[in-house]
């Protein structure tokens, strides 16, 4: 399937409208950068490997951010709400 990493469980799935605008902005960039055209065919095939290689990263990336976040909130919790008695 395409998007898949076959030796990760994690599955990252684009839904067909984020594809095809993720397929028409690849396409548009390799066209204005390279000045060449590129199939669709070869813009599928970069795109699942972009996502691929890419996306667990960026995937963990943002989960550690959001979780420091948290934390950081958490750890602050008491200055935050605490009445004092």
């Amino acid at each position: 399937m395409a998007g898949q990493s076959k030796t990760s469980p994690m599955k990252i799935r684009l839904s067909p409208d984020r594809r095809a605008a993720l397929l028409e902005s690849l396409t548009a960039y390799y066209a204005t950068e390279f000045d060449e055209t590129l199939s669709a065919f070869r813009a599928e095939a970069l795109l699942d490997f972009f996502v691929r290689q890419m996306g667990p990263p960026v995937y963990n990336q943002g989960v550690r951010d959001a979780a420091a976040f948290v934390q950081a909130k958490l750890g602050d919790i008491e200055g935050e709400v605490y009445e004092r008695e």
